[in-house]
């Protein structure tokens, strides 16, 4: 499996011959867009200005279980996080017996559904960069409820962000980890087995 990241919660997954692409955005982030062809998109966040319509693939979004190209995937609700104008969603992800936990645009935490399902993932893809989404010391107390091999970083500051946040070295100092920085993660089922505790991973643009 090989993860790359574009910025924001923006993950390319490339599993088993398929592609998986997680909350893609506009050029109005300041960022460059994912672009080739993917076979799933899978949307933390429902009312995001992208049109699904200009997605290829089977589109991902809301609660419920799904299966597409062999890939399992579970959607929890996070109600307390959402409006009548938007929700938002986490989800469980396995393909190449890895299991992949997107926390998508959390701000507070998981719902108690949410935090069940995901207490056996092995990557967990987590916000890093503070406000608006949620706080490092939350966030790192809720990683250590769950307990995953990988902690993925998304959401914080790199070049060209329009918006405003922080990087990812308050959440490290939380962790009290030096992460690994890498231009992309591949990873195999073997090597999480294999491996002791909770490493954060920082994937570059």
């Amino acid at each position: 499996m090989i993860i790359n990241w574009y910025g924001e919660g923006c993950f390319k997954i490339q599993t088993g011959g398929i592609t998986i692409l997680t909350d893609p955005f506009e050029a109005s982030t300041g960022l460059t867009p994912a672009r080739g062809k993917n076979e799933i998109v899978i949307r933390t966040l429902t009312g995001w200005p992208m049109k699904d319509e200009d997605m290829e693939g089977t589109i991902i979004r809301g609660a419920g279980e799904y299966e597409a190209q062999k890939v399992l995937i579970s959607g929890f609700p996070l109600q307390a996080e959402s409006t009548d104008t938007f929700f938002k969603t986490a989800y469980k992800v396995t393909a190449e017996d890895i299991t992949i936990g997107l926390c998508g645009h959390l701000s507070e935490g998981l719902s108690q559904e949410a935090a069940e399902k995901l207490n056996d993932v092995d990557i967990l893809v987590m916000p890093a960069g503070g406000k608006p989404f949620i706080a490092p010391e939350t966030a790192t107390k809720l990683i250590k409820q769950l307990s995953p091999k990988i902690v993925l970083a998304s959401f914080f500051k790199t070049p060209g962000l329009k918006r405003s946040s922080a990087d990812w070295k308050a959440l490290a100092d939380e962790m009290d980890q030096k992460p690994e920085v890498l231009d992309k993660l591949t990873v195999r089922k073997k090597d999480l087995t294999e491996q002791k505790g909770t490493k954060l991973v920082v994937v570059t643009v």
